[in-house]
């Protein structure tokens, strides 16, 4: 199908962007990379009368680190992330995890900050976003405010972003040395979403668990933080008993919705399993 006529707006600055979604309010749409938005408009399940394009904002892009933090602009396509330097040194799970998400060709389109907005549970940066333990810095009309990841995503496509909103910026804290990270997908092919996924970072004293973040994709209506989980290894060595403790914990908060990757109970399964297996290999990654 072809979607309906819609005004093309191509801002060259963040406040214009902002002022042009001000202006135009609920009529307005954000293009970044267009590969959720523009599917929507070709089924006319998405009807704007404006699209606003944020792909000519230089401020939007680039990977940095200042002030003690990893600074990523929202408009960063995949394949930067794959090879930046910087992330594979101070943040090696974002580039691990990118290795999974889509294919080299949507990934040099596909932007960060266009997958966490979007909302949906089956998108991979939410979850990625959470085990980094990451704040998303927003700027709307009334200046700019910052809202931490777990905090961020309210239900299926339902965010803290406000309508005239934009997200800018993803921060968080470099990975200390000696930090274990994974991300662990299962999907069907190249390029699909996943059934189930699990991020995890990983710190171990003394063959113990002294810190530990898990997040989860596609295993309810948002991404999530699995806090029980977490407790449950806090102090533990990694092994087979705790390992199935941890899933079990994992699938009790699982409420995924059943589609054609497999039903509800087939993904809390899954949810479980991949946990397993992300805190394995980040474990293996620490001497």
């Amino acid at each position: 199908m072809i979607p309906p006529e819609f005004d093309y707006h191509a801002p060259v600055s963040i406040s214009e962007a902002v002022n042009l979604l001000n202006e135009l309010g609920d009529d307005a749409k954000i293009l970044a990379g267009g590969h959720s938005l523009l599917p929507m408009m070709k089924l006319r399940f998405a009807e704007p009368a404006h699209l606003i394009d944020l792909n000519r904002i230089p401020q939007l892009r680039g990977i940095r680190e200042e002030g003690g933090l990893i600074k990523i602009g929202a408009m960063t396509v995949e394949n930067e992330i794959l090879n930046s330097a910087l992330l594979q040194e101070k943040a090696s799970l974002l580039p691990k995890a990118v290795q999974w998400i889509a294919d080299p060709q949507v990934r040099n389109r596909g932007t960060i900050g266009g997958d966490i907005a979007h909302g949906d549970p089956a998108n991979d940066h939410p979850a990625i976003a959470m085990a980094l333990d990451a704040t998303l810095v927003l700027q709307g009309p009334n200046g700019e405010r910052s809202v931490k990841a777990v905090d961020f995503f309210h239900g299926m496509y339902m965010t803290d972003m406000a309508a005239n909103e934009i997200l800018t910026e993803i921060q968080f804290a470099p990975l200390p040395k000696n930090t274990g990270c994974a991300y662990v997908k299962l999907k069907r092919k190249t390029g699909d979403w996943a059934t189930a996924a699990a991020a995890v970072v990983l710190q171990m004293t003394q063959g113990k668990v002294s810190h530990v973040r898990i997040a989860l994709t596609n295993a309810g209506d948002t991404a999530m933080r699995a806090n029980n989980a977490e407790s449950l290894l806090l102090g533990k060595e990694i092994n087979e008993q705790t390992l199935e403790l941890v899933a079990a914990a994992v699938r009790e908060i699982c409420n995924p919705a059943d589609d054609l990757r497999g039903d509800a109970e087939y993904k809390t399964a899954m949810a479980g399993e991949m946990t397993k297996r992300a805190l394995l290999d980040a474990a293996s990654q620490i001497s």
